[in-house]
């Protein structure tokens, strides 16, 4: 079955909505990748106007910003993910996680499930 990012069936209430038409192709989902820390692995996909999504599907290496320029270093550990605390302990890389680098510790400003690389800043101190 498709994931779908219509609007749901039911109304706030709990009564049904009538639905007056099928499901669009435009209104097709993904299901989330979840990007972990392995060696590098990306995959491509069509989407729609024939343009291409290049995803981030594992990782080992992240681009850091220390406020000059940038710099690829290789991650060590995610230390603090917002989105979900059970992604620490499963070691998934998702916007706003902190990571430890060789460098320090840093925050991820990239979504690597959809722009197919990890970009961070450094934390001081």
């Amino acid at each position: 079955m498709a994931i779908s990012q219509y609007r749901s069936k039911r109304k706030v209430s709990g009564g049904r909505y009538i639905p007056y038409r099928k499901k669009r192709k435009y209104e097709l989902g993904n299901e989330p990748r979840n990007t972990k820390m392995d060696k590098v692995r990306r995959k491509t996909f069509r989407t729609l106007g024939g343009n291409s999504k290049v995803v981030l599907l594992s990782t080992d290496e992240a681009n850091i910003f220390d406020g000059k320029k940038y710099k690829k270093s290789k991650i060590k550990s995610v230390v603090d993910n917002a989105a979900n605390r059970h992604f620490v302990r499963r070691n998934i890389i998702t916007k706003g996680a902190i990571i430890d680098t060789e460098v320090g510790k840093a925050k991820v400003t990239s979504r690597p499930g959809q722009e197919g690389t990890v970009n961070a800043i450094l934390i001081k101190g």
